[in-house]
């Protein structure tokens, strides 16, 4: 009986060269595709960070407008006949010092100023005239409600140190220390115009003739009375840098708001 004759195929092996070369290229790829993956996590974060910065400016922007459209006497929309005509609105837009008696000029008011403002406006919530207040202490912008009171300075009775006044927007930079400006307009050119702060109230009399901007409305019209409509700027900055380039990410809002009420 002859044997069957067996053949074996000899099979070659990687050598350790082309293992090394293999490894390399592998290595190589994979550190390419975490660095891509870990620069498009960086991006996300710096993004939703200026999404949040602008979604908390647009909503403190949008309830100053609405506070301003709504201010006066007597309420539009409201059933008022029930409310104490004490407690009407002097004007839609309040001012310190020397309310209710003295009317201060714009300009010369603490308020309304380029930092704070005061309004007077019926509230259906409280079922009762309400001062609301707008002031920057800082970065934060304060915002707080208060029932008006008869021969009540609302400056007075409405204070951060009281704790009727509560943070309502945070990193707003309209009213930055001078080196904050100076880093701010080498990042962002014009954000700043001269260098000088950026007032987060701006407003607009009304004249004899057309609104025009209070301070140049002269000393007949240049009262808080007057003012028709209220410029609103804001200046929100992230709360941490740009990840990817350490650089800081701001963004500038602007709305108006126009006193539909006429005066008592």
């Amino acid at each position: 009986m002859k044997n069957a004759h067996v053949s074996k195929c000899k099979q070659a092996g990687f050598t350790l060269m082309e293992l090394l070369l293999s490894l390399g290229i592998f290595i190589f790829i994979s550190g390419a595709a975490f660095g891509l993956l870990d620069m498009a996590q960086k991006r996300y974060q710096t993004d939703g960070q200026i999404l949040s910065s602008f979604q908390q400016g647009r909503l403190a922007l949008d309830q100053i407008v609405r506070d301003v459209n709504d201010a006066g006497y007597p309420p539009q929309n409201e059933f008022y006949a029930s409310i104490s005509a004490a407690n009407y609105a002097v004007t839609p837009v309040a001012w310190s010092p020397s309310y209710p008696t003295t009317i201060c000029a714009i300009g010369s008011c603490t308020s309304p100023g380029s930092f704070d403002l005061i309004l007077e406006e019926y509230t259906s919530s409280a079922g009762a005239m309400q001062w609301i207040r707008y002031q920057l202490s800082g970065t934060t912008l304060y915002r707080g409600t208060l029932t008006k009171a008869v021969a009540t300075d609302p400056s007075a009775a409405m204070t951060i140190a009281n704790g009727t006044l509560f943070p309502y927007a945070t990193n707003v930079m309209n009213n930055a220390s001078s080196a904050q400006i100076t880093a701010i307009n080498n990042a962002y050119p014009g954000t700043f115009p001269s260098g000088n702060p950026v007032p987060i109230f701006t407003y607009n009399c009304d004249t004899a003739t057309t609104p025009t901007t209070c301070t140049s409305a002269g000393t007949t019209y240049n009262t808080p009375t007057n003012i028709r409509d209220v410029e609103v700027t804001l200046i929100i900055q992230t709360e941490s840098n740009d990840i990817t380039n350490g650089q800081m990410k701001l963004v500038t809002l602007h709305g108006r708001g126009r006193r539909l009420n006429p005066n008592q």
